[in-house]
């Protein structure tokens, strides 16, 4: 474990029913001590504007600006984090019962000494109690080149085995978390916070470099996004985002996203959907009509799911799945910044009334003011019938939040997507089931991205109405593990936040001051190109 400096805690506290050192712990029976190098202008635990003890006591400060501050921490946990090797099952880390008392039999009759472990839903999740699935480990080592030397013996032996560090596996492990929250206060900071794509909605860029371009005083990564091209536009989001008020990505209907509005230093966190037509010209409010599916992203490829019209294997959000649908329209804007995806089908090109100046095949500039509507399937049939060159259709588009109301974006107003859902009204309310964490059928997945501690970055409002921004370094053994999405929302909460989300983390997770990185990028590559960041300028 790396060294670190400690301060003696002043009390003890209970927070969510655990027995927790210090007043800034999530982790349970974590002890608070400072980072080994104070940053420039640190005050030590003065608390929040160096008047209150408040939540962050112990914690490093330093002022970035009036109504600006910047909190950094080491949260370590009781107990002596190991390495150990964890077997699969067809790829499967967590197994039923059966499954995993027949692997268990197998492994011993191998010469192995197997040990079973049950993995829980976490205290306190909303809609998901007891058992996820049982783990099955071999051995507990101070190295992990012992490790390593084990899971040889079981890859040879015929099992299926990977290295693992007990520190990522959740509460009650041992291990350690480097956090640095922003608490910026909307009546004393005089700048902005807003969302940035950098030049274009596609491509994918450093928060470093998005950072020092707009001259930010502070980053963090922000929403989910696509990588690969097998599953859309590289940099497009992956779910709803808008900005300076023109959507441009549909929502994965259901998912909570942060409404940014003017200076966007009073986020909405509201759960929203997306209402999207095109209606052809003649017949009035009557004419040929058809459902728009997307919002520049590849035909047929929905990451993280969550659309509408026939996706496959499902309309519900799916986190880091990529759903399909052969018959769709999809809507590119200029934001684009790139020729639209070629492929089968046909696309009607649009001037900025809404005019169709030409039907051609797939793959092409957005005109300038203009859009570009894509079909496959059906929906390249819809186009055939109705985009006559010369003719209009006209685009109606709709955010709507889960009461049914319209949220009306203005100029200047942004939407950043995420989630789930953290805390809400100042309790933990984390809903792995509505926010597509938890798959049917495969508990691994919520296991891995959910349950175990990775890389994390979260939002939220206090109750004084501040902004918090907060980062978990994680991946890292020995120096940080990063947090589970429960420990998040137990954190966001302990720091006095009633509203907050989770964006995008794990390799993406950074902040930046001033444009340099001051987070230890957990990708081995180094920093990781996202496909946009929250920036706070002055």
């Amino acid at each position: 474990m790396a060294a670190s400096h400690r301060v003696r805690p002043r009390r003890t506290v209970r927070p969510f029913g655990m027995r927790v050192t210090g007043t800034a712990g999530a982790l349970a029976a974590v002890s608070v001590a400072l980072l080994t190098a104070p940053p420039a202008g640190a005050v030590g635990g003065d608390g929040l504007d160096g008047r209150t003890p408040g939540a962050f006591s112990g914690w490093d400060h330093q002022r970035l600006a009036p109504g600006a501050d910047l909190y950094s921490t080491l949260l370590e946990e009781g107990g002596t984090a190991r390495w150990t090797t964890t077997v699969s099952v067809d790829g499967a880390q967590l197994l039923s019962r059966s499954e995993a008392q027949a692997t268990a039999g197998e492994l011993r009759a191998a010469g192995f000494t197997p040990r079973t472990e049950r993995v829980e839903w976490p205290r306190g999740s909303a809609d998901r109690h007891g058992t996820l699935g049982v783990r099955i480990r071999v051995g507990s080592y101070a190295s992990q080149e012992e490790a390593d030397a084990r899971r040889a013996d079981l890859d040879e032996a015929g099992f299926d085995a990977a290295t693992d560090w007990t520190g990522g596996d959740g509460a009650g492990r041992g291990g350690m978390t480097r956090v640095k929250a922003a608490v910026i206060d909307p009546r004393r900071f005089g700048g902005s916070l807003g969302s940035d794509t950098g030049a274009a909605v596609s491509g994918r860029e450093t928060l470093t470099s998005l950072s020092s371009r707009a001259g930010a005083l502070l980053g963090v990564n922000a929403g989910f996004f696509v990588m690969e091209e097998e599953d859309g536009v590289p940099g497009a989001a992956a779910g709803v985002a808008a900005h300076d008020g023109r959507l441009q990505s549909a929502a994965t209907n259901g998912r909570v996203a942060a409404v940014l509005r003017g200076d966007g230093l009073r986020p909405e966190l509201r759960h929203l959907r997306t209402e999207l037509r095109v209606r052809a010209e003649g017949g009035g409010a009557d004419g040929p009509a058809r459902t728009v599916d997307g919002v520049n992203r590849r035909p047929g490829l929905i990451r993280n799911c969550g659309g509408v019209g026939g996706d496959r294997p499902t309309e519900l959000p799916r986190h880091d799945i990529t759903c399909t649908d052969e018959h769709e329209l999809v809507l590119f804007t200029g934001e684009l910044g790139a020729s639209t995806p070629s492929g089968e089908g046909v696309e009607a090109v649009l001037d900025r009334t809404g005019r169709v100046l030409e039907l051609r095949s797939r793959g092409g500039k957005v005109p300038a003011g203009g859009n570009v509507l894509a079909g496959t399937g059906e929906g390249a049939g819809w186009l055939r019938a109705h985009a006559v060159p010369g003719s209009d259709l006209k685009l109606k588009k709709r955010v709507l939040d889960e009461d049914g109301r319209t949220v009306r974006l203005g100029p200047g107003d942004d939407i950043v997507n995420g989630g789930p859902r953290l805390v809400r009204d100042g309790k933990v309310a984390v809903d792995f089931g509505a926010d597509g964490i938890d798959r049917p059928g495969d508990p691994t997945a919520p296991y891995a991205w959910g349950l175990k501690r990775n890389p994390r970055t979260a939002l939220g409002v206090d109750g004084r109405g501040r902004v918090v921004l907060v980062t978990a370094e994680g991946r890292q053994p020995g120096y940080s593990d990063g947090l589970s999405v429960t420990e998040t929302a137990r954190l966001m909460a302990s720091l006095g936040a009633v509203q907050a989300m989770n964006l995008d983390g794990g390799g993406s997770t950074g902040m930046t001051v001033g444009g340099a990185l001051i987070t230890r990028p957990s990708d081995p590559a180094g920093e990781r190109a996202i496909g946009d960041a929250l920036l706070l300028r002055r």
